[in-house]
């Protein structure tokens, strides 16, 4: 059976080859700060459960099959360890309002384009960002696990379902009806109707 290099690279940390390790972290720490800072909207917190992430993954390597995607794998660790800090109580989503720090951060959304773009074309990519922001703080910590799976990793609902332990039924709705409260959000934006700063 031909395996692809997380795979392979998943296979050997689990053997203690460090090297492997420091490589699948270069490879795909960016995404996992991303899915980190859509819960608790703080990217040096974002950060702190990155790290604390990695070192499960590396902790939990044994447990790896390669029947599984490595980045199910990796996101179903990512979701328990998110879920678990969301579920002290100690963080408010709605603090994503203030946007993501950078185009990366962003995972994917329309921001502001290169230095010369008009202020107002500006403004509108960094109201984008507050209104997703904001839209992600009022779903359920599935759905909005689910949602940022789906559309800013683009991962198909069979690995969504995997990583969340949930039927692919379920994960479709819980991805629908997050679908549904982000564009009413970015339909209120654009009509003017709720400002996308306007909750703190």
């Amino acid at each position: 059976m031909d395996l692809d290099p997380d795979t392979q690279a998943m296979l050997k940390v689990a053997a203690g080859d460090k090297q492997a390790f420091a490589w699948l972290f270069d490879r795909h720490h960016a995404s996992v700060a991303r899915f980190a800072f859509r819960f608790v909207g703080d990217p040096a917190r974002a950060e702190e459960l990155t790290q604390d992430i990695f070192v499960k993954l590396y902790r939990h390597a044994g447990a790896y099959k390669p029947t599984a995607k490595f980045k199910t794998f990796l996101f179903r660790v990512a979701t328990n360890h998110c879920l678990n800090e969301m579920r002290r109580g100690e963080y408010r989503v709605a603090r994503l309002a203030t946007g993501a720090p950078d185009a990366e951060d962003a995972g994917g959304l329309e921001m502001p384009g290169p230095e010369g773009d008009r202020p107002d074309q500006a403004l509108s990519g960094r109201e984008l960002e507050a209104a997703v922001g904001l839209a992600l703080g009022d779903l359920s910590e599935r759905e909005r696990a689910a949602f940022t799976m789906c559309r800013f990793e683009g991962m198909a609902y069979r690995d969504i379902a995997e990583a969340l332990e949930a039927s692919e039924a379920a994960v479709k709705s819980l991805i629908h009806r997050a679908t549904l409260a982000v564009a009413r959000r970015l339909e209120a934006l654009q009509a003017g109707t709720v400002p996308a700063r306007s909750r703190a």
